[in-house]
């Protein structure tokens, strides 16, 4: 059986690939910050449902996700 929160952190997962195979045009970062403050939500539940050990596997693949947006907005 299939947990929504499961299905929820797999399609977070494919919409920041999608953002992120998107040219990045502006600077504003809107697209992450609504992709974090969506992602932490998800987290919490994924967290909740199936323990620690499964919420920092699916925290790992956020952060892996958000990787460049993270380490290029570090020098500003």
């Amino acid at each position: 059986m299939v947990s929504p929160p499961l299905v929820l952190a797999v399609l977070w997962v494919v919409l920041a690939n999608l953002r992120g195979a998107r040219p990045i045009v502006d600077q504003r970062w809107h697209a992450t910050l609504v992709l974090v403050v969506v992602g932490i939500p998800i987290l919490g539940y994924v967290t909740w449902l199936h323990g620690p050990w499964v919420g920092l596997l699916v925290f790992a693949g956020g952060v892996s996700t958000l990787r460049w947006p993270l380490l290029r907005g570090r020098g500003r």
